[in-house]
């Protein structure tokens, strides 16, 4: 019987290593392909914020997975506007609607944004020894890019919270530095 007890406890140990491993490896988030770039029509790129405009025949790393999210998910800080007119774009995913850059409010990475499951949820920001607390309006899309719909802007990276100046207001970024910053992030 103890010898049962022990295989059972051996065979058990190995099975919840073996899925503990596929869970890993299914976490891997690989680029879904390569979009090539056009170049922009005069005047339909809007470099606001340090926009980068698609450049005739380069290619473009697009995605449809990002990191998995955990209680400090790396990511990397961008500054968007959610305004009309603004690099933005259109109206964001989640509510149609344009907000004010004086309001804490992101887009996230395609993968993160996740069909829209985090629409007008909050998450959490941390860096440079502070945090604040935003609400999720928009995706930055990690699949496309290149075209009209998307200014005529590359895809997003797939680890990128795009987020309003009120966001780097409340981290206390000095402004000459705003554009990218290295960030941890949780769902609020």
């Amino acid at each position: 019987m103890e010898t049962f007890k022990l295989k059972a406890s051996l065979i058990l140990v190995a099975i919840l290593l073996f899925t503990d491993c596929l869970n890993v490896e299914g976490q891997i988030c690989r680029p879904s392909g390569t979009i090539r770039g056009k170049k922009p029509p005069p005047g339909e790129c809007n470099q606001d914020n340090d926009s980068d405009c698609c450049k005739e025949g380069q290619l473009y790393t697009k995605y449809k997975c990002s990191p998995p999210v955990s209680s400090h998910t790396k990511a990397y800080l961008t500054l968007n506007g959610f305004e009309k007119d603004e690099d933005g774009g259109a109206p964001s995913e989640c509510d149609n609607h344009y907000h004010s850059d004086d309001t804490p409010v992101v887009a996230l990475s395609t993968g993160w944004y996740n069909k829209g499951s985090r629409c007008l949820n909050n998450i959490t920001i941390t860096a440079n020894g502070r945090s604040v607390v935003a609400m999720v309006v928009d995706e930055c899309d990690s699949t496309m890019g290149c075209d009209s719909d998307h200014d005529y802007q590359p895809p997003c990276r797939n680890n990128i919270v795009d987020a309003s100046r009120a966001v780097w207001r409340a981290l206390g970024v000095p402004h000459g530095q705003w554009g990218g910053l290295d960030i941890t992030w949780t769902d609020a």
